[in-house]
């Protein structure tokens, strides 16, 4: 069991890319000039009035399967046919096989959901008592909760507003004497910075653990989400890139992670490990849990990572087409993206709304725009560090400390607006979108 004593400080180098990593990634997107068809109409034309004041809606065509996922076909419907007629266990291993080829990692191990794969994550990290693992608020709370079963306690992170993703700056500030991970979270999509991060941790001594839950085929550098860390955890729920319905998957740098991670929740297994194996006298019992993804859910995957690389690229292809447009209307921008990452979606596409340049309230853009007929919303996160469970001294080692400010993570939720994931080529739509837009945009101000 290792002890992290080293504090040494970052690079002077480090500190000034992380402190000005920010404010790059908003000036990326939000400097610039505007293209006429984006200033609004040459002086005299007359505005098409607003659908909200009574005016035709821009946006006529229904979303029908624009957004449908997950995707099946006929290989999946005949092999889950297969299965019926004669059941096995066999879609497991055969699942593991393909995900270990495409990763290119050495060990991994499919589970019930993505809950499961952190939980034995979590495990598997074998950490002391009290040890603190940074995460960020802005996240989810699959990975955090389950902490407490092994006596970790979360160190709250502020998130960069135009990532969305980990502050690895605020990592630094956040330091204390018992912290001895990180875990970042590719926030729909998005790769973290996790040059930066494994930086970071190496200078002080930190393991680097991944919820990559949101990131499957995601790359930074090439190099895909997942595979950076000691180990990583990924959900394949049904709205996620990789869909199985439910079911999870964990990811091992090493033998020891990887026994320690599968005899926590598979009973049946231990007896597999080679005879210097800890872990092989807990066949029969595991240590605790039961956690096998069902053979249905591992078919599923299978074939979907076949698929993974041609449909994230297709739909990458296609919000592009339509945020390209939209990113050209004052203080409308995008999630930021590293010209050296390989993003990919689910489930929503992320803008950020700046009321100064816009010259407008996000409350009654969203308005408008919904008037218009276009699927939007204000998109607000509940924060982690302000749920119940994370103030009550009961289930945790010592209290996990909460944050005073979290300022990237309040930037946020008071810019942020949730649009539709096309998850096929739908031009039309689109173009009816862009026009919903910048309709809104010629009226701006007049909303308030």
């Amino acid at each position: 069991m290792r002890r992290h004593t080293n504090r040494a400080k970052l690079p002077e180098t480090r500190r000034k890319f992380l402190a000005s990593a920010g404010m790059l990634a908003g000036g990326l997107y939000l400097a610039g000039g505007l293209p006429a068809r984006a200033q609004g109409p040459a002086p005299g034309a007359k505005l098409e009035l607003l659908a909200s004041k009574g005016g035709p809606k821009a946006v006529t065509t229904p979303l029908g399967r624009a957004t449908r996922w997950p995707i099946y076909g006929e290989e999946e419907e005949k092999a889950v046919v297969a299965l019926l007629r004669h059941p096995s266990y066999g879609p497991i291993a055969a699942l593991e096989k393909a995900w270990q080829e495409f990763h290119k990692v050495p060990y991994c191990k499919a589970h019930c959901n993505g809950t499961s794969a952190l939980t034995s994550m979590m495990f598997a990290l074998d950490l002391p008592p009290g040890s603190e693992v940074l995460v960020p608020s802005y996240s989810t709370w699959f990975p955090v909760v389950p902490m407490r079963l092994f006596g970790l306690v979360p160190g709250w992170v502020d998130s960069n507003p135009h990532t969305l993703n980990i502050d690895v700056e605020d990592c630094q500030r956040r330091l204390t004497k018992n912290t001895r991970a990180v875990m970042p979270v590719h926030w729909f999509g998005v790769p973290c910075d996790m040059d930066h991060i494994c930086d970071f941790a190496k200078a002080h001594g930190l393991e680097v653990v991944e919820d990559a839950s949101h990131a499957h085929g995601a790359a930074l550098k090439g190099q895909l989400m997942g595979t950076w860390g000691r180990m990583s955890g990924f959900s394949l729920q049904t709205t996620k890139p990789l869909p199985a319905i439910e079911g999870g998957m964990g990811m091992y740098q090493n033998r020891q992670d990887y026994e320690r991670a599968v005899t926590y929740g598979n009973y049946d297994l231990p007896e597999t490990f080679p005879p210097d194996s800890p872990y092989r006298k807990y066949q029969g019992t595991a240590l605790g849990s039961k956690l096998r993804i069902h053979p249905v859910a591992a078919i599923l995957a299978r074939i979907q990572l076949k698929n993974l690389a041609q449909r994230n690229a297709a739909g990458v292809a296609q919000m592009k087409h339509l945020n390209d447009r939209l990113t050209q209307l004052p203080g409308l921008s995008a999630q930021y993206v590293r010209p050296d990452a390989q993003r990919v979606y689910y489930s929503n596409n992320l803008m950020m709304l700046d009321p100064a340049k816009a010259e407008m309230p996000r409350a009654a853009c969203v308005k408008a725009l919904q008037a218009e007929g276009v699927q939007v919303s204000a998109y607000t996160w509940s924060l982690l560090h302000r749920y119940a469970i994370f103030s009550e001294e009961k289930w945790w080692h010592h209290l996990p400390a909460k944050p005073e400010r979290l300022p990237g993570c309040d930037e946020a939720n008071r810019t942020v607006i949730s649009l539709p994931y096309f998850t096929s080529d739908v031009p039309e739509l689109v173009e009816q979108y862009v026009k919903a837009f910048e309709k809104v945009w010629a009226h701006r101000k007049e909303l308030t």
